[in-house]
């Protein structure tokens, strides 16, 4: 005999448990204290795979690039730059844009480089330089989130304005990445629940004994007519 057992997405994420729902079967004599102790060594045990993953994914964007916004302490002009990682992840190619790019500019065409090995920290919010000029925030109030500087030399600084705040937290992910440090951001937060959550259901699914096709299914032929579809234009001629 068996007795039934469930974790929900919620208390996947936190390794915790109620006796009251149910849905993963737990064997005779095998206390679900014990099964949520399982489910959280698998999350730790499955934690770095997927963290691994998100880091490529965030330096295959960096290397896309991203047309950033330059900030000015006068009256606002639409001036922009674009910048991405070269494949080899080793160099930070960037240069000045005459309109906001809408796909991938070439590195031959970015004439300013910088070498990832140069990067000597990595700044965010009000501490950055170009946050901290004089009448910056007066005419970029959105600045001070999605702004963050790199240093490198002694005193020399790149400075970014991010578009919105996914493509601050892309970024912020992958230099964090390049200099090897834990990316920290809510963007990342979010995909390793997401992911973690996923690949244990997946697994869950090798439990039961349920098949998962290695495959998709064939798409079915096409129906000799459509006349299963609604006809709203008809019905708001009847309405009228």
């Amino acid at each position: 005999m068996s007795s039934v057992f469930v974790l929900d997405d919620q208390q996947i994420h936190r390794g915790q448990h109620h006796d009251d729902q149910s849905s993963i079967t737990c064997p005779e004599g095998l206390p679900h204290k014990y099964l949520w102790l399982c489910f959280r060594e698998l999350r730790e045990k499955l934690q770095p795979e997927v963290a691994e993953l998100i880091k490529q994914q965030r330096l295959n964007r960096l290397c896309e690039g991203t047309c950033f916004r330059k900030i000015s302490t006068r009256r606002r002009q639409d001036k922009f730059w674009y910048c991405r990682l070269s494949p080899n992840h080793k160099v930070l190619h960037y240069g000045d844009v005459e309109e906001v790019s809408q796909g991938q500019i070439p590195h031959e065409s970015l004439p300013e480089k910088l070498a990832v090995a140069d990067i000597k920290a990595l700044i965010t919010g009000k501490d950055c330089p170009h946050i901290k000029e004089k009448g910056a925030l007066k005419q970029n109030k959105e600045a001070p989130e999605l702004a963050f500087s790199v240093l490198y030399e002694s005193d020399e600084y790149l400075n970014f304005i991010a578009p919105d705040k996914h493509e601050y937290c892309i970024w912020m992910d992958g230099l964090n990445a390049l200099l090897g440090k834990e990316m920290t951001s809510d963007l990342t937060k979010s995909d390793m629940d997401t992911l973690v959550t996923m690949e244990i259901k997946l697994r869950l699914l090798d439990l039961e004994n349920i098949q998962v096709p290695e495959v998709p299914p064939p798409i079915p032929k096409e129906p000799s007519n459509y006349d299963f579809v609604y006809d709203y234009t008809q019905h708001t001629q009847q309405q009228t």
